[in-house]
């Protein structure tokens, strides 16, 4: 039997869980990046890559690392790759041929504060030959910002939490939406996120689509693709009584194999869309929000805010909510469980297209991107609570501020942690996550 938790306290689990997300800015280190200057004006030195290929390193006038600065690298027209310095200002990138290449500085991707000594010098023509790396060096005026302390930080890393947090919450509804219907934990649903970026890529590139009309295409076909595996392989499945770890393991398999398909016929680089939508950005805090993320965001709250009028006001969403309620009830009133569960995939794999091409506007394409991701998916799903899309969907929310806020005081490859220790404090309140149902038994 299901106890109904009182709303209130739903709501007030998901402030404190919020608030613990958004709190981890307040218990790391004091402001103050002054003491992070270099004493020296010491070049870091960039690890050369296999030739043919660039490497570099970018430093301000006031010896300062540029991080997070993109360059565009270019063969005959058509965008190759995307270089971003890291951390210390360095960069390397391994090309597959030699050639003449264009090299396009992002001014946009700059600190704020931060410009070239001649502001022309953004487009290089580099050769590139192929039995040694070439290096790639730029010059950079005195810094006019000033040190950046962590509350400067704030509002940047605030916008990418919510990016991070829409688009998982996008990803994990049918993945929430498939276990609610029909109890299948499904470890491939990661590979409709891949499939969905990865075909909007070859879209764009290959086929040469703008990206809006790429994306819209791969979005359609990944929920093609959500009704092929129903009808032709989990439904089969379910007639002939697999039990759940079945279906379970099939789903593990299914993923190994999609995975090392994308690798295959994809590659293992990352590759970046053409024609990026939103050029530009604006300044917040330390930081420059490229017009993309805030187009990321404001089609994430369309898109979830319509699945969301759907779930709870049409015919067919109200259906959907009551198999994931209690499947015989629904059959015996005369709901088509069988068309209901078809649609859950339909939705659930182009929600997770959508999402893939949202995710790689930022990221670019990889072909492990949705198994990164689907980790989080489940973290998110277990926080909000099982079964429930809203809840999926403030999880998921949740988790992506958590992740994106964590790194204002811990390395950027823990960032996933701070997510977790947020999943392990509001589980110890809620079992059952923020929106679950406590269930009695006997």
């Amino acid at each position: 039997m299901r106890v109904s938790r009182p709303l209130w306290r739903r709501w007030v689990l998901l402030a404190l869980a919020t608030s613990v997300a958004l709190g981890v800015a307040a218990v790391g280190p004091s402001a103050g990046a002054s003491e992070q200057r270099q004493e020296n004006c010491k070049t870091p030195r960039a690890e050369k890559p296999e030739a043919p290929g660039v490497f570099g390193s970018l430093v301000a006038g006031d010896c300062s690392a540029i991080v997070g600065a993109k360059i565009e690298m270019s063969l005959d027209g058509e965008v190759v790759d995307t270089i971003v310095s890291g951390a210390d200002g360095t960069f390397s990138l391994a090309l597959d041929e030699p050639g003449t290449y264009t090299a396009t500085l992002q001014v946009d991707s700059l600190p704020k504060g931060v410009a070239l000594t001649d502001k022309g010098d953004t487009v290089r023509t580099v050769p590139i030959q192929a039995d040694r790396p070439r290096p790639l060096l730029y010059s950079f005026g005195e810094s006019t910002r000033q040190a950046a302390t962590k509350l400067d930080e704030i509002p940047g890393k605030l916008v990418d939490g919510v990016q991070l947090g829409l688009i998982l919450a996008m990803c994990a509804i049918g993945l929430s939406l498939i276990y609610g219907t029909i109890q299948l934990t499904n470890f491939s649903h990661g590979e409709m996120v891949t499939f969905g970026a990865i075909v909007t890529w070859y879209l764009n590139q290959s086929v040469g689509l703008s990206l809006p009309v790429a994306g819209i295409l791969g979005v359609i076909i990944g929920a093609a693709s959500g009704a092929g595996l129903e009808l032709g392989l989990w439904r089969p499945l379910r007639r002939r009584k697999i039990s759940l770890f079945g279906l379970m393991t099939v789903s593990f398999g299914l993923s190994l194999l999609a995975i090392n398909v994308f690798q295959y016929v994809f590659g293992a680089r990352n590759k970046p869309y053409t024609g990026t939508v939103g050029g530009g950005g604006w300044e917040l805090g330390s930081r420059v929000i490229p017009a993309r993320t805030i187009i990321t965001i404001i089609i994430a709250v369309v898109v979830l805010g319509a699945v969301a009028a759907f779930l709870r006001t049409a015919r067919f969403g109200k259906a959907m909510r009551a198999v994931a309620d209690n499947p015989p009830l629904a059959s015996s009133s005369g709901i088509d469980v069988d068309r209901v569960v078809l649609m859950v995939w339909v939705m659930g794999a182009g929600l997770a297209a959508l999402g893939g091409v949202l995710y790689s506007t930022s990221f670019q394409v990889n072909f492990m991107e949705g198994q990164q991701l689907l980790l989080l998916m489940f973290a998110g799903i277990t926080l909000g609570g099982l079964g429930t899309s809203f809840g999926a969907a403030a999880g998921c929310f949740v988790l992506g501020l958590a992740i994106q806020m964590s790194t204002l005081y811990i390395p950027t490859s823990l960032r996933n942690v701070g997510a977790l220790a947020v999943l392990i404090v509001v589980l110890m309140f809620a079992p059952q996550g923020i929106f679950g149902r406590r269930e009695r038994v006997g």
